[in-house]
């Protein structure tokens, strides 16, 4: 068997566990906007292609996430696959040395390095900025305004509105409307007449009403007063407007990386803070550089962990994964709040993997035992089984003498027994 054979077959279970991974875990993330989705097609009549292109902006957005993520759990399950089937050992066995089979695992880590690139540098600003857009298209488009008679409105915000009879569709008669927009002095205003002019391109309501009173009252009861009024207008937001028009404002996420060196330059001539841009430009080079470095980090894992089984690799990756974002997040607040350089703060927890990979590179070169990495293994799953025997016994109707979890040891020994010869040859 060839180098190159083994180096095809090692890039086809990658790829392919690499592939099932990030479409899984972007299926799930999806879900978080289902409801706003299935919310616009039932109430506002959004067509299916609108759906269809909503959901390709916000991909850039998950997929930044999943394919690191699946670059680890594909190095960790691939090499795990490889170790419990004892094809690491055949491998080996043909004097192929770690850093040998390690070749395809960085040549598959390269490549879905350069595609988080393209994803945090091109496509993150892009999908970003054109979902806010497409959002707000949406509402603008399908906006509706509808006061029914006799029947208290709260769709405008600190405003409650009833009229007793419409004439027209934008016209009413004997309106009431109790006005808490300003929160030191409520106003109870009441008129015979209100028309309601809509502007859809600036996602705005005016409210003419004429022949009417306003009730407002002061911190005392002796500071109470009645306006009378002929003409008198509100200007208000449409209904479920004013958290869009905050999400709509461009953010540091929605910049590219020319925007974000021009905003800093801004800022630091009008000395404002540039902690937060700079941190957000630090990350769009960070966060693509873990691909490269939890494919090197997954294989040693994958190989150490298959004493656990694949539930002892899975929790190896859910682990990893986990310590990493909490570090990146600390790392991040800290460079945000100028606790630490912004620019460096982001790759303080790549330079601690890195560290990793030297580390458990070198013991697998030298085909050295690792007695710390053992003893966190053995933990890992350990408390994997407890969990696992707690969840059973919340499952319905499982009885738990039908599953049995074996039980493993890091230095278990292994007896074999000699075949014996069941045929009889006379």
């Amino acid at each position: 068997m060839s180098i190159t054979i083994i180096d095809r077959y090692i890039h086809r279970e990658l790829i392919k566990i690499f592939l099932i991974t990030v479409g899984s875990l972007t299926s799930v993330l999806y879900l978080d906007k289902f409801l706003f989705i299935a919310e616009n097609i039932v109430n506002r009549g959004v067509s299916i292609w609108d759906v269809f292109l909503i959901m390709i902006y916000i991909s850039p957005s998950y997929l930044a996430l999943t394919v690191p993520i699946g670059v680890l759990i594909a190095s960790v399950a691939t090499f795990n696959q490889f170790s419990a089937s004892n094809e690491w050992v055949a491998m080996k066995s043909c004097h192929l040395s770690f850093m040998q089979t390690m070749r395809p695992v960085l040549i598959f880590s390269i490549l879905t390095y350069i595609i988080a690139v393209i994803i945090m540098v091109y496509a993150l600003p892009w999908g970003n900025f054109a979902y806010k857009q497409k959002t707000y298209e949406i509402i603008k488009n399908h906006a509706d305004i509808n006061i029914k008679p006799n029947i208290l409105n709260y769709d405008f915000k600190d405003l409650v509105i009833i009229a007793k009879k419409r004439d027209k569709k934008f016209q009413y008669r004997d309106i009431f409307i109790a006005d808490s927009t300003q929160s030191k002095s409520p106003k109870i205003i009441t008129a015979k007449q209100a028309i309601i002019i809509p502007n859809i391109e600036l996602l705005k309501v005016r409210l003419e009403l004429t022949s009417g009173t306003i009730h407002e009252l002061g911190d005392k009861l002796s500071e109470y007063q009645t306006i009378k009024f002929d003409t008198y207008e509100l200007n208000l937001s449409l209904p479920d407007t004013v958290q869009l028009e905050k999400e709509a404002l461009v953010g540091h996420r929605e910049l590219s990386i020319n925007l974000l060196l021009k905003q800093i330059k801004e800022f630091e001539k009008k000395g404002l803070p540039t902690f937060a841009a700079k941190v957000e430009l630090s990350k769009k080079f960070a966060i693509p550089f873990t691909c490269l470095l939890f494919g090197l980090l997954g294989a040693p894992l994958g190989i150490y962990s298959s004493r656990g089984g694949k539930s002892g690799s899975f929790a190896t990756s859910i682990m990893v994964i986990l310590l990493y974002y909490m570090g990146l997040i600390f790392a991040q607040n800290m460079g945000k709040s100028g606790q630490i350089e912004p620019y460096s703060s982001i790759w303080i927890p790549n330079i601690i993997i890195l560290c990793v990979i030297f580390y458990t590179s070198y013991k697998m070169q030298k085909d050295l035992p690792f007695n710390f990495t053992n003893r966190l293994i053995d933990n890992i799953s350990t408390v994997h089984k407890l969990l696992s025997h707690f969840y059973l016994k919340l499952l319905p109707g499982t009885d738990d003498n039908q599953i049995t979890l074996k039980e493993y040891e890091a230095n278990r020994t292994v007896t074999k027994k000699p075949l014996q010869n069941k045929f009889n040859l006379n």
